[in-house]
């Protein structure tokens, strides 16, 4: 028999999906700077003193689509490399990268909502840090797994650059040489920079044939890093 307390949760979780599906549907009709409390309340027949039980404020609301974003993102991304695994790091490079596009294609109001412009009065707490950090992981640990398998050659390290990629190799890729470091944060940068150029328009008239276009920019982006075949 289920318990009352049982129905209360899964009551619940049904209405904040709810919430977070027309929240979503905003985003995409009306952009993350216009989403209201009220407007979902009205859409969904609460009124706003009901909504406000789930989500206390719109930045409540803005940060739990945020983290499913970046969760789902990171998960498509995981997927993607589990499918490749036992091939190259660099291979496994790719997937990861053609994954985020794919993603990204399939959710362009998600991902303007984590990539696009700012929320304006919005500053994401550090509870999206964990959901946001997924791929830039998974990058980093191809890269680190082509380091301790002898199949990586990262190019030379500007003098003017050592201390910081000393800190970063510290704050975040330990086990990879500081000399991949640099070219890792540029390169993860720079593929960001390829999906919300094709997602936003920036090719049109440029680049037609986006699939190969894309698969070939990043593959050159892993051996900037040094990763080899």
């Amino acid at each position: 028999m289920n318990t009352p307390q049982g129905a209360r949760a899964r009551a619940r979780t049904e209405i904040t999906a709810a919430i977070k599906d027309e929240a979503r549907r905003q985003l995409a009709a009306e952009g993350a700077a216009k989403l209201s409390l009220r407007a979902v309340a009205r859409a969904l027949g609460m009124v706003s003193s009901a909504l406000y039980r789930y989500f206390p404020s719109r930045d409540d609301l803005l940060t739990a689509l945020i983290i499913d974003a970046y969760d789902s993102l990171g998960a498509a991304a995981e997927k993607a490399h589990e499918a490749v695994a036992d091939e190259s790091p660099a291979v496994r490079w790719t997937a990861v990268c053609v994954a985020v596009r794919g993603w990204a294609l399939a959710h362009p109001h998600e991902y303007a909502l984590i990539y696009g412009s700012p929320v304006p009065g919005y500053v994401a707490p550090q509870t999206t840090v964990p959901a946001a950090a997924r791929v830039g992981l998974l990058l980093i640990g191809v890269v680190r797994d082509a380091h301790e398998r002898g199949a990586l050659t990262p190019p030379p390290l500007p003098g003017e650059l050592r201390a910081e990629a000393e800190r970063m190799t510290a704050d975040f890729a330990p086990g990879m040489p500081p000399e991949a470091a640099a070219p890792l944060v540029a390169a993860w940068a720079q593929l960001y920079g390829l999906v919300g150029f094709e997602l936003f328009g920036q090719f049109h008239r440029v680049v037609e044939d986006r699939e190969p276009f894309f698969r070939d920019a990043v593959a050159r982006l892993g051996q900037s890093i040094g990763l080899r075949e």
